[in-house]
């Protein structure tokens, strides 16, 4: 498996693990606002919505490090909405009201922004594994 296939599967099960643990401290919890929203790990501002949205990074992740080609996608262009994202928590934190991007978000949205579009566009594919004559 390259490394941008591991990167994809290692961030995708991060995700699923954030969206479920995220029910657990949002319950149906739809508050946008990143001052008053529910809070994970007592830093982060979730929603419901946002869960969801981590649900779905996480199952299109690990579906992506199946194959190199996907895996590359994935970390380009999840990559660059995370750096997007952490843009926008400066501009509107509340996300249009839809879901809180703003507060601790924006670091760690960037720093994920980084790390993905980093793996991904300097991805090389893995040299073809060698077979012995006959086998």
């Amino acid at each position: 498996m390259a490394t941008v296939q591991r990167v994809a599967q290692v961030i995708g099960w991060i995700f699923i693990i954030v969206g479920i643990m995220g029910f657990f401290a949002t319950g149906t919890s739809m508050d946008a606002n990143v001052e008053t929203a529910p809070r994970l790990f007592g830093l982060f501002p979730l929603n419901l919505l946002h869960n969801f949205v981590h649900l779905g990074f996480g199952i299109w992740g690990i579906a992506a490090a199946r194959a190199w080609s996907s895996a590359k996608t994935y970390c380009q262009v999840a990559g660059v909405i995370y750096l997007v994202l952490a843009v926008l928590g400066f501009i509107t934190p509340s996300g249009c009201g839809i879901i809180p991007i703003g507060s601790h978000d924006i670091w760690l949205h960037a720093g994920l922004g980084i790390v993905l579009t980093y793996f991904g566009f300097t991805a090389r594919e893995a040299p073809a594994e060698r077979q012995m004559p006959g086998v």
